[in-house]
């Protein structure tokens, strides 16, 4: 898989307007009502991540979870990374509804 330019990146971006681009990676930070709904929300990217071989970094702070992507295997982003990120909005959206 190749590694997205600056100029797709960036227009990935502007579709994708919670995410942020830095040092070569995705960023978001989720934030839940509680620590019960952010572990289900990490526990469905897991799932999504094992599935599609995958894994983003997380960070789980109480009801705060921050996803980075890059794929490691291409040296950067790729569309594989802002596929699990449309994936991981909606698992945000689901359990916020």
């Amino acid at each position: 898989m190749d590694k997205l330019t600056d100029e797709q990146i960036q227009t990935e971006l502007s579709k994708a307007t919670e995410w942020s681009e830095t040092g070569g990676q995705i960023v978001r930070t989720y934030q839940f009502d509680d620590f019960v709904s952010a572990i289900r929300f990490v526990n469905r990217v897991a799932d999504a991540a094992e599935a599609d071989a995958h894994h983003p970094d997380m960070l789980i702070r109480y009801n705060k979870v921050t996803l980075t992507l890059s794929t490691h295997d291409a040296g950067g982003i790729t569309d594989k990374d802002f596929a699990l990120a449309r994936k991981a909005d909606a698992f945000a959206g689901a359990l916020v509804a």
